[in-house]
């Protein structure tokens, strides 16, 4: 018994880690320190060591079957018995291979080992009791227990737990871009207890213990407590974990303990490097590599059984039949067996050694011309293409499937403001979506006035630090970016200061995002919002009402304060406002303002007051109403991170906002506003460090109705209003967001009322089921308005899921001290806990976030990127599905569908939402059932492919063709699918689909989609992302591209390929991707056909020296064959050819099906292939045989001229494989040949007794005097490729391939290439589709609010649009128009024989299929494709 417990504690304490301070140990031995056991901080990421490089490397080189069997090979010659040739020449091909792949490998380890000396060489300050003071120590010297203090820009060289910040919070500001690209700054806190330091934090007096979690790779995920000498426990998490090679921002000492080190660390941990990927090629290269396997086996047991039956001919011993020391001979089985190792040695050559080495080189030059195409850089990012994995770039040539997320990848990811509803009131911001009509023109013009402040004011830029440093502050410290690392070879913008405007350093601040125009309407409201916060400042009780009022002042106050922004400046890293809570509103003069912007000669911005504010009364509104609708240059007060400029040419030192020229109280004088702490005009701008865009946009919104953030700190959060009053707020919680729970709150204390409130915002879907049940109200008035509020706030929030908008719900409570308390202490408790934390942190969210208070709804547009309906629509054609995974609701994943053309106007569309497994598997049933009578079943035996599927039976309706298919789908559904084993019948449906939108989407469900289609359809699958949530499907798919975005570098760091846009991969699959395809398929098959051809000449010659293993040819001459005169011509050939150009292919997608069938390389292709071989080794053999025959000459002067014209055909066979002739190519082929001639006369004329006693001295030279040889050499090269030109050339005459096509257009004059290809696309779409012929005259038509805004962005507004869509009525069917029924109506019978079909509402489906529709949703508004089945 006291054994097990000895184990069980030893099983728990093995999960756990105990650090102490190295400080107590410093004078003591080694080996009383308890930190000694942990590894230190030096990385080697090299693998090997002088001494271990060429033991270690040919040990993983073995690992390839092709290099295991010549390395067999070599040791079977080196067995007397056995050999075929000298056995060391038969080391020298292996021996060249191997030392080819161990230099690379070596040049790559070389590099790595310099990258590791570099970073274990840097320096970073350790605490020294000896010395009393931080001294210099190298990276590699740190360890588990030491002090670190760190300093702004400095890389961490550890991962530290915070212990001191100079902040007077405790909080330590992190760039984690080289861990995930994130450049927005990440907030760490001091542990708590020590964040009240007022002096330097001293390490001698730390004498607490660290128990934490043993290392592991979730960066995001720590959990310990710190035990202090009195056994009390302070509980800490990720929060207060500094991660190796994050850098300092903003923050001038940070100070802590290492409590990881080196590869222990969670970065060194997660960098797996990239993964490796067979190629589809390579996998069926290694199965045909066993079909020449089973080639040499039948040859070599011809070989034996050949050997058997000459020797049986012989009645007694023939004289070169030598017996053994005994005078025993051999039987003749066993010289059989004997005869078979041989023929394996000479025939080994079969298998293409070289062919690995060749494949590598090829896909090294492939990379290189995919690195150097401009048309893949991004002039905006600086970012060009990456290849992270360099073994799987032919595959790019051949997928089906495409699987893609959607916001960042099909959208820019720059969150603009659109929309919002207020307490049920619908606020449209027409006026905004003007503005982003024009965003192109708007960016230029910003780019050229940024350039004109950059040049016109340069001694002005270095005031503002200086006027900073006057009012006694240090030295500001800028948010460098010089000490950032390059990431997997991604270039960044450097940041220049404040000059660099155009390429904002801060995530999510260009001006599009940034520049909030509101709306009128709101405005006024917005005033009266103020006014009521006056009348609390005021010490006035208001009425208590559902005011509207109230709610808009907790709306804003929730946009502003409900989130993670952190607020900074552009010259210094964080200017914090610490002005007290004002309780009165201020009162300056309208003539006071005038006066005190006239002596700043502010005079512009003085006369846009003065000729809109009539009196003090309407100075909230006049400052929020007119001054953020001016022109971009004129509205400073919107530019959040612009240059501080007046608009008539005058330089002020920033920009100033509506609470600068306030905030210094009434009558202020010119030097009291520069002296103000924050507000004044020497204190820089405001600069909002968001998390996500979403976060941003919702800031600069509120920001624009001047309810301004002006500071964030851990304990307190500081709010301007609109009338210059500037409310800070205790921060007594804060509930970050995750993806569970899917919002996010804050608790705070109202500095004016001291109520508790907890504001919550997040997904419609949530927070929808988290809200007070009207029910519960005594008041049926109450009760009444708040259903109603409900009831108004879906429907808009519908309308803008239509319009393609993401949605967030604001809601807010209201605690008591008491019920505060409770859940306070519940939370400290789980936040301490160190088993089920996460489970209990859960928990007490669960407890604060319900019966909410519903304030209203946002619209946020993520704005579709540029070029995404061209490149959709050009890999539609070229044969690829593709299937859009989204976690955004359905509606607005439908309407950005029909955005970028991923759902045309024409098709069908079924959306399937059940949580039910019976009534799922039911649906696909019918909708199966009905999509085979529209298009026919599928072909059987027909490959698994995404290709648009043909009907096999005529469509039921009048000989027209039968619309394509789309297929919406939600994340419970998919649950449904996968739980009731319906994955069989779901793959069926979406064989009939032309695209596949999966909404509400975890990344759990994205991975096992690609894993079900790449497993069970057998299908190549592309999966494209941009995010952390994106990487498990990138990792799942057959190649995976990583778009670097806005959201950081997490899916680039796990892809294989990474792009910078959308619209690159349109280039990248049907150029790159068919020209690697084309080019390594065919240097692949030409590589079997080449050896196979070469190898039967040596099986022929067994016929005709009975069997014995010899060779007609000399023993170098064999090993230069295949090493140097044949190898330079496929490699040309694989790197340059070009069977089609790109402007063709661009111009025809549908060429790119041929890598997709793979008609270049394929069983039928490799067969004919060797057929061709046999027959013309046949040709090259027999024909010098016949014109030698009856001769006296040697074996060599008979095996030259064969060795010659075997040279001549595969060299003639691969320039007729090549499409592209450059003067590259003519010298590689000529040159071959040549080289052949020149080491062959050198060879014969300098070998007298190489090859005793056969020598091929001056062989030659014998034969370049005979004019046989010349006659030889030119009549069977042309016998031996007759039959292939034959071939090519009826193929070319006759052909209708539609490369073969493509090549004919090709070789015509320009002008009448386009003809031909106009024409060719002309027959490819016998029909017109509607929505693509006129898009700028169909202001009719009933496209999607998304479709219809994208082809008119500048005549209609949103409520225009929205009028006239409703103008189409709901069962109008014509050819040319097809309207969408509303998903919510509640005629949903079944009517599936004219093209009606069932509609049912999501959240009201029984389990018989009848419906509920007590749901009052307007009909029309939201309107299907030609027809559409909803469940």
């Amino acid at each position: 018994m006291r054994k097990e417990g000895k184990k069980r504690r030893k099983r728990k304490e093995d999960k756990k880690r105990v650090v102490v301070s190295n400080l107590l140990f410093e004078r003591w031995a080694h080996k009383e320190n308890p930190n000694r056991h942990y590894c230190g901080n030096q990385i080697k990421t090299s693998k090997y060591t002088v001494l271990s490089f060429i033991p270690k490397n040919i040990f993983e080189q073995l690992h390839r079957f092709a290099n295991f069997y010549f390395v067999g090979i070599v040791v079977l010659n080196f067995i007397p018995v056995l050999n075929a040739f000298q056995p060391e020449v038969s080391v020298i091909p292996i021996c060249i291979i191997l030392a080819v792949t161990a230099i690379k490998d070596a040049w790559e380890d070389l590099r790595r080992y310099k990258s590791d000396k570099v970073i274990n060489s840097r320096e970073c300050l350790v605490y020294s009791r000896k010395e009393q003071s931080y001294v210099q120590k190298c990276w590699k010297d740190v360890r588990v227990g030491d002090f670190i203090q760190m300093q702004c820009n400095e890389i961490i060289p550890a991962d530290i737990l915070l212990l001191f910040s100079s902040d007077p919070s405790g909080v330590c500001h992190l760039e984690t871009a080289n861990l995930d690209g994130e450049t927005n700054l990440k907030q760490r806190r001091v542990v708590k207890g020590f964040s009240q330091q007022e002096v330097q934090f001293q390490p001698e007096h730390f004498h607490n213990t660290i128990v934490c979690e043993k290392p592991n790779n979730h960066l995001n995920k720590f959990k310990g407590y710190m035990e202090h000498p009195d056994q009390t426990r302070t509980g800490f998490g990720s929060e207060s974990l500094l991660l190796r090679g994050c850098t300092i921002r903003n923050t001038e000492v940070a100070v802590g303990i290492v409590i990881y080190t080196g590869h222990e660390t969670k970065a060194m941990l997660n960098n797996s490097g990239p993964r490796y990927k067979r190629s589809q090629i390579e996998r069926r290269m290694n199965r045909d590599i066993f079909s020449c396997i089973g080639i040499l086996f039948l040859m070599c047991l011809i070989g034996a059984v050949g050997h058997g039956l000459w020797n049986g001919t012989f009645t007694e011993h023939p004289p070169f039949d030598v017996p053994d020391a005994k005078g025993n001979y051999l039987p003749l089985a066993l010289g059989g067996f004997y005869m078979f190792l041989t023929m394996i040695i000479l025939l080994q050559i079969l298998i293409p050694i070289s062919l690995y080495v060749s494949i590598e080189l090829v896909k090294l030059g492939q990379v290189f011309f995919l690195h150097n195409d401009l048309d893949l850089y991004d002039e905006k990012t600086d970012l060009s293409i990456q290849c992270r994995a360099l073994n799987i770039t032919e595959d790019l040539g051949q997928i089906q499937y495409i699987f893609s997320d959607k916001t960042g990848t099909l959208t820019e990811n720059k969150m603009v403001f659109r929309r919002c509803t207020i307490m049920g009131h619908e606020y449209s911001h027409q006026e905004n979506a003007k503005r982003l009509e024009t965003p192109k023109e708007l960016d230029s013009d910003s780019e050229e006035w940024t350039q004109y402040r950059c040049l016109s004011f340069p001694a002005r830029r270095d005031q503002g630090p200086a006027a900073m440093r006057g009012q006694g502050g240090s030295q500001p410290l800028r948010r460098s970016q010089s000490a950032r690392v390059p990431i997997q070879g991604h270039s960044r913008q450097r940041s220049m200061g404040r000059c660099e405007i155009s390429q904002p350093s801060v995530a999510f601040s260009s001006s599009i995002e940034k520049d909030v125009t509101p709306d009128k309407n709101l405005l006024s409201k917005v005033r009266d919002a103020a006014l009521w916060l006056e009348t609390l400042s005021d010490g006035r009780t208001p009425k208590p009402s559902l005011a509207t009022a109230s709610s808009i002042a907790d709306f804003f106050l929730a946009l502003t304060i409900c989130n993670s922004v952190m607020v900074s400046t552009t010259t210094e890293p964080r200017q914090r406002v610490t002005m007290p809570p004002s309780t009165k509103a201020l009162g300056t003069s309208l003539e006071k303002i005038q006066q005190l912007f006239h002596r700043l000669k502010l005079s512009s911005l003085s006369q846009s007051f003065s000729s809109t504010a009539p009196s003090d009364m309407d100075l909230g509104e006049s400052l929020g109403a007119n001054i953020p609708t001016t022109d971009s240059e004129e509205r400073d007060d919107g530019s959040v991170c612009s240059g501080g400029y007046s608009t008539d040419g005058g330089y002020k030192s920033s920009t100033w906002e509506q609470g600068d020229i306030l905030g210094a109280g009434p009558g202020a004088s010119l030097e009291e506003v520069l002296q103000a702490p924050a507000l004044s005009l020497a204190g820089p701008e405001l600069c909002y460090e968001a998390e996500s865009p979403d976060e941003a946009a919702l800031v600069h919104a509120a920001r624009a109705y001047s309810f301004t953030l002006v500071s964030r700190t851990p304990e307190q959060v500081t709010v301007r209003l609109p009338q210059g009053t500037c409310l800070t707020f205790d921060v007594l919680c804060t509930l970050e967001f995750d993806s569970v729970r899917k919002r996010m709150s804050v608790v705070v204390r109202h500095p004016l009322t001291g109520e508790i409130v907890v504001y919550t915002k997040g997904a419609d879907c949530v927070i929808m089921d988290l809200l007070e049940d009207p029910g519960c109200m005594n008041d049926s008035d109450v009760e009444k308005k708040m259903r109603k509020i409900r009831t108004r706030t879906q429907r808009h929030l519908d309308l803008y899921a239509r319009d393609g908008l993401r949605t967030l719900c604001i809601a807010k409570k209201v605690l008591s001290e008491e019920d505060f308390r409770r859940w306070a202490s519940f939370r400290r408790e789980a936040e301490a806990s160190l088993n089920n934390r996460d489970e209990l942190l859960m928990e007490t969210a669960q407890h604060l976030e319900n019966q909410l208070t519903l304030l209203g709804a946002t619209g946020i547009e993520d704005r579709l990127q540029e070029g995404v309906p061209d490149t959709i629509a050009a890999l539609r054609e070229a044969g690829i599905q593709l299937w859009v995974l989204t976690g955004d609701k359905q509606e607005t994943a439908v309407n950005i569908a029909y955005a970028c053309r991923l759902l045309d106007q024409t098709d069908t569309v079924y959306s399937i939402n059940t949580e039910s497994q019976e009534t799922c598997n039911s649906i696909l049933n019918l909708a199966l059932e009905e999509v085979k009578q529209c298009h026919g079943p599928l072909k059987p035996g027909g490959k698994l492919s995404g290709f648009r599927l043909p009907s096999a039976t005529p469509p039921p309706a009048s000989g027209a063709p039968a619309p394509d298919v789309g297929l919406v789908i939600d994340g419970k559904t998919l649950n449904a699918i996968f739980q009731g084993k319906l994955e069989e019948k779901f793959l069926e449906l979406t064989r009939y689909c032309r695209s596949v939108l999966c909404c509400r989407s975890t990344p759990l469900q994205k991975s096992m989609l690609v894993k079900l289609v790449r497993d069970r359809l057998r299908a190549m699958t592309l999966s494209i992302g941009d995010g952390a949530n994106d990487v498990s499907m990138i990792q799942a798919a057959d190649i995976g591209i990583g778009i670097s975005g806005q959201e950081g570098m997490q899916a680039v760091m796990s892809s294989d390929f990474a792009i910078s846009r959308f619209r690159h991969l349109k280039k990248l699959l049907l150029v790159h991707g068919h020209w690697c395809y084309s080019r390594l398929a065919r240097m692949v098959v030409y590589y079997f056909y080449k050896n196979v051809c070469y190898v039967n000449l040596l099986f022929w010659y067994q016929f005709f020296c009975g069997f014995s293993g010899s060779t007609m040819i000399d023993y170098w001459q064999l090993i230069f064959f295949n090493l140097f005169f044949t190898s330079l011509p496929p490699l040309v050939f694989g790197v340059l050819d070009k069977d089609i150009s790109m402007e063709t292919l661009l111009a025809l997608p549908e060429l790119y099906k041929s890598g997709q069938n793979s008609e270049c390389y394929n069983l039928l292709t490799f067969w004919i292939s060797m057929a061709d071989a046999f027959y013309q080794s046949l040709v090259c053999f027999f024909i010098p045989y016949l014109t030698y025959k009856d001769s006296d000459i040697d074996v060599f002067t008979f095996g030259t001229p064969i060795n010659t014209i075997s040279l001549a055909t595969i060299l003639l066979h691969q320039a007729m494989e090549m499409k592209t002739w450059t003067i590259i190519h003519g010298l590689v082929l000529a040159g071959s040949f040549l080289m052949y001639f020149v080491v062959s006369l050198v060879y014969n004329a300098i070998c007298v007794t190489c090859n005793s006693p056969t020598n091929p001295y001056w062989v030659m030279e014998g034969q370049l005097s005979d004019p046989t040889f010349y006659l030889v050499c030119f009549l069977t090269p042309a016998v031996a490729l007759l039959p292939r030109y034959f071939f090519l050339t009826l193929q070319g005459a006759y052909g209708k391939s539609p490369i073969l096509r493509a090549q004919k257009i090709d070789r015509l004059p320009v002008d009448k290439r386009e003809l031909e290809i106009q024409s060719w696309r002309s027959h490819q779409r016998p029909a017109t589709i509607p929505g693509e012929a006129h898009p700028t005259n169909r202001l009719g038509s009933p496209a999607s609010g998304q479709s219809f805004r994208s082809s008119t962005p500048k005549n209609l507004s949103p409520a225009e649009r929205r009028y006239k869509e409703d103008w189409v009525l709901p069962g109008e069917r014509c050819s040319r128009d097809h309207t969408r029924d509303d998903p919510y109506s509640g005629d949903s019978w079944a009517k599936f024989s004219s093209g009606e079909h069932l509609l049912l509402e999501p959240s009201r489906m029984m389990a018989s299929g009848q419906t509920n529709s007590n749901r009052p949703f307007s009909r029309g508004s939201h309107r299907r494709s030609q027809s559409s089945l909803t469940i």
